[in-house]
């Protein structure tokens, strides 16, 4: 009802326009993980940015409820949460907004009539704050706001100044700002006056209200200019509002949260919650109550949205919330699994009203969080295990082993956070110099690729006697064929089927050991594994590797290798690790299965690019990690923009059709004979293994088939998916020319290419804003500056952020051009400008042999214009022109009659006038320009004249 009735009251009685919330996945913004606040949608309004015939551009006056996480980035609430009583990842953000239409005067009023006759708050609880202004940004305070709020009847003693930090409210480094007034209640009350309490982080008096005024943008330089529209952002979080009108003391007190807190209280054993903090909570039971309840929410709102757990972005720290969460469940209130799915209902109640799609999506939210706390569970009771074993055998007193700590962080995914509270709780502290390092290295090792921490190499890469042994010792090769044993199970998951083996021989520092003791790192050679190593340009599988009946202890693969027939793990040794030893190996799966969607991925790509640019398009290289896919390939000329949408085309075809991905082993021979084949020139093994698309390789075969002339057949011994739909999609991110006559394409795949897909579109979006901008008649220089600074910013974005190349190209193009249409207009309008002053000066001095004077000029380039328009009218004077700046600076332009020289130097001028100045000049005899500080203006101008007069 709170909800509805501040929608209700901007629309029926201030003729709002209410709009849905935006989705909290941002549309386009690759700088935010989630949408932070109600105003991230209408960011394009603010900066001036929005196209004038979008919808969002007919906007006058706006009032929605927002979706809000705030979790990871800058504002990160996730570790304080469950701590105290208001903290949240998720609230509501309720807002009304003004793009050019009301300002402070209607802003306040509403708001005040809202909150005191709406919602019949008390007035005497409530104060105001406006902003008290900062002298050394020239800003003065914000008295037209005080002054409203006295007219509304609201009293002095409850009207109080701040400084900026309180508020001024900025987007960010640059761009629109502006004086904020913010509306605070005081929970106690009784007549009482608690000004000195606003501001002053006392849980008794609570900001309930921003309202934003923005009127100045802040320019690179740091000056603030006044927009030539003014907007108002108001926000008040839905939380803290019902907080105060159910007169309650904690969030969770509320109706938007005791429905959930009495469904947890439903699914597990512990007793229900009392709102406890701190000390007084014994067992933190409390606190877990608020952190499940409090992340469900978020966990509902975001998976409902399409950001689902993961391992990058913002999946990652929703990976984080859920993993967070399951473990309050299960270790403090003892639940059973499935406890956090099942209080979807639950929250869906709560929410739904407001935001239908959680009630549509309801089912899909319960199988993600049921799948993902599964796989939690199990390496939580594993990474358990793990941590008390070390902790029994650790002598007293001494830091928690970093290796250790570093096998759970990289090989069961637990969050370093984790590991420090479960370590917390047994009053041990991690060795976290000896983990940085560790996770330095690991950093270095995958960013310089192969050559990267070569001491590592002396693990991985046998040397040619420790090669000739073990072939002479009748060592068997390592069989790697179970590293294929993986199917497509149901819901379309991938099933990776397990893999024991046994330990054959250590190596280390280029020699073979049988044994290698505990903190060491060394290379182990199996007599099978499932792990891929790094080859045909696929990068290695990552993973661990435990010992058989001693679930406990992992030992992190960090890298595969294959040298002679034998396969070689890089391992961190946990614990003295021996020959003979029986060891089970998981794979990281969802790091193989990018490798997978990537390896298919550039198959498609190698077809595409054959079937667009001709069948001598030749593959020269390709690398394939799980990020993204790298493809080299020689072509006649350069590739244009049309040919890579055609390229990009027929790949998402062939993933439409979902085609079966077909791969088998066949002789060496046989497989050269394929009409149409795709090879490397490089050394095949034989048999050798080919992936066909969509055919048969038995069809394939066959004598005179064409078939891998009309479809992708490879020699490849990669890991790829089992039907080409995994790879939902393709976008080709970059394309250069390597060399004459060789080009290399990077593209990525799956959510990335949406996500690419997506930031071009917004780009598109905004150049084509600017396109439009432009061809306004703009009279105005600062406007045109503006507009040509809004262009070079777009460019570098452009040119750096990934999004399709064809789109990159298409706006590089249009922003070329109206870079040069801005210069040239901006050209044209200081000469313009110049001309009128320079009319004005000569009528004043009319043929005197020297004008010296102050103007207003917005830049050097125009002063320097005016002078040398002068000049040119009046050839035979000298002219000198100062003009002082709001920032404190002065400019100086001057120029020498010819008739004057060699005598009289107009470099030498321009020294002498802005060294009175404390300033500096340069030029050269006919024409110099400087600049200095305006406290010496009128010494100089003096000096000025002083000057010419001693040279003529």
């Amino acid at each position: 009802q709170i909800r509805a009735a501040f929608l209700r009251f901007f629309e029926e009685r201030h003729g709002h326009r209410r709009l849905p919330s935006a989705p909290v996945r941002p549309r386009g913004d690759p700088r935010l993980l989630f949408v932070n606040a109600g105003m991230n949608q209408f960011k394009p309004i603010f900066l001036g940015t929005v196209h004038p015939r979008s919808e969002l551009a007919q906007h006058r006056r706006v009032v929605n409820s927002q979706k809000c996480v705030r979790a990871g980035g800058k504002h990160n609430d996730l570790e304080d949460v469950g701590r105290d009583t208001y903290h949240h990842t998720f609230f509501e953000m309720l807002g009304n907004w003004s793009f050019g239409d009301y300002f402070k005067e209607k802003a306040c009023s509403m708001a005040w009539e809202l909150l005191t006759e709406v919602y019949e708050i008390p007035r005497d609880r409530l104060y105001v704050t406006y902003f008290g202004g900062d002298p050394s940004l020239g800003l003065s305070a914000d008295e037209e706001c005080r002054d409203v709020w006295l007219r509304l009847g609201v009293p002095a003693s409850h009207v109080l100044p701040f400084p900026l930090k309180d508020n001024f409210w900025e987007m960010g480094d640059t761009g629109p700002c502006g004086p904020c007034t913010e509306i605070h209640y005081d929970h106690v009350g009784g007549g009482r006056n608690a000004a000195a309490l606003v501001n002053q982080g006392s849980p008794d008096v609570v900001e309930i209200w921003n309202l934003v005024f923005m009127q100045y943008s802040r320019e690179v330089e740091g000056n603030l200019l006044p927009l030539p529209q003014h907007h108002v952002d108001t926000g008040m979080g839905l939380e803290r509002l019902v907080t105060v009108l159910q007169n309650k003391r904690s969030n969770y007190d509320t109706d938007l949260f005791t429905p959930i807190l009495d469904a947890i209280h439903k699914g597990c054993r512990a007793p229900r919650y009392q709102g406890l903090v701190g000390n007084a909570d014994v067992g933190r039971v409390n606190m877990a109550y608020r952190v499940v309840a409090d992340h469900v929410r978020t966990l509902c709102v975001c998976i409902t949205d399409g950001i689902y757990p993961g391992f990058s972005g913002a999946e990652l720290v929703l990976r984080r919330i859920l993993r967070r969460a399951v473990r309050f469940c299960s270790e403090v209130l003892q639940a059973p699994p499935g406890l956090l799915a099942s209080l979807v209902p639950a929250v869906v109640d709560v929410l739904g009203d407001a935001y239908p799609e959680l009630t549509r999506n309801a089912n899909q939210i319960k199988d993600i969080i049921n799948e993902n706390e599964a796989a939690f569970l199990s390496s939580l009771e594993r990474g358990r295990r793990i941590i008390e074993r070390t902790v029994q055998q650790m002598e007293p007193s001494t830091n928690f082993p970093a290796e250790v700590a570093w096998s759970l962080y990289g090989s069961l995914g637990f969050p370093l956070d984790l590991i420090d509270l479960m370590l917390e709780e047994k009053g041990i502290s991690l060795d976290s110099a000896a983990f940085n390092k560790l996770a330095l290295e690991d950093a270095k090792r995958k960013a310089g690729g192969p050559q990267a921490g070569q001491p590592g190499n002396t693990n991985t890469h046998l040397d040619v006697h420790s090669l000739a042994w073990l072939q002479g010792s009748n060592v068997p090769a390592t069989d790697d064929s179970p590293k294929y044993a993986y199917v497509l199970g149901q819901h379309g998951h991938y099933e990776f089927s397990p893999c024991q083996a046994t330990v054959l021989m250590l190596y280390r520092d280029q020699s073979l050991h049988k044994e290698v003791g505990a903190g060491q790192r060394c290379g182990v050679i199996l007599d099978r594994t499932n792990f891929y190593a790094e080859q045909g340009g696929q990068d290695s599988d990552q993973g661990y590797m435990i010992r058989v009946g001693q679930q406990d202890v992992l030992f992190p693969v960090e890298s595969v290798h294959l040298c002679g027939g034998y396969v070689i793990h890089e391992v961190t040794a946990v614990e003295t690790l021996r020959a003979g030893d029986q060891v089970q190996l998981f794979v990281d799966e969802a790091r193989r299965l990018a490798c997978m969607r990537n390896h298919t991925a550039t198959h498609l790509l190698n077809f595409a690019l054959r079937r667009v640019l001709g069948a001598s398009t030749e593959q020269r290289g390709s690398h394939v990690t799980p990020e993204r896919l790298r493809f080299d390939f020689d072509t006649k000329g350069h590739v244009t923009v049309e040919q890579l949408q055609q390229v990009e085309q027929v790949v998402q075809d062939l993933i439409q059709k979902n085609e079966v991905v077909h791969m088998a082993e066949v002789p060496l021979t046989l497989a050269r004979r394929v009409q149409g084949l795709r090879a490397v020139d490089e050394g095949y093994p034989d048999p050798v293994r080919i992936v066909s698309l969509g055919v048969p390789v038995e069809n394939v075969l066959t004598c005179d088939s064409k078939a891998a002339m009309q479809t992708s057949v490879e020699l490849c011994c990669g890991t790829h998916l089992l039907q080409t739909g995994s790879v939902e999609d393709l976008a080709i991110i970059s394309e250069r020319q390597l060399v004459k006559g060789i080009s290399r394409v990077i593209a990525v795949t799956g959510g990335q290419a949406k996500e690419a897909r997506e930031v071009g579109q917004c780009l598109a979006m905004e150049v084509d804003s600017v396109s439009l901008r432009m061809k306004q008649r703009i009279t105005s220089i600062p406007e045109m500056q503006n507009l040509s600074k809004e262009v070079g910013q777009l460019t570098k974005v452009v040119a750096s952020t990934a999004m399709p190349q064809w789109q990159r190209k298409d706006l590089q193009t249009i922003l070329k051009a109206l870079q040069r249409t801005a210069n040239t207009a901006i050209k044209k309008l200081e000469l313009q400008q110049a001309e009128k002053v320079a009319q004005i000066l000569l009528a004043k001095y009319c043929n005197q042999p020297v004008i010296i004077d102050t103007i207003p000029a917005d830049s050097l380039s125009i002063l320097m214009k005016v002078v040398n328009q002068l000049c040119d009218k009046s050839p035979g004077t000298s002219v000198l022109l100062l003009s002082p700046q709001a920032s404190g600076e002065v400019l100086c332009a001057c120029q020498v009659s010819k008739s004057c020289l060699p005598a009289f130097s107009a470099a030498d001028w321009a020294v002498a006038v802005c060294t009175q100045m404390e300033g500096k000049a340069g030029g050269s005899p006919i024409v110099a320009k400087g600049s200095g500080n305006a406290k010496g203006m009128q010494g100089a101008l003096t000096t000025a004249l002083e000057f010419a007069q001693s040279k003529l």
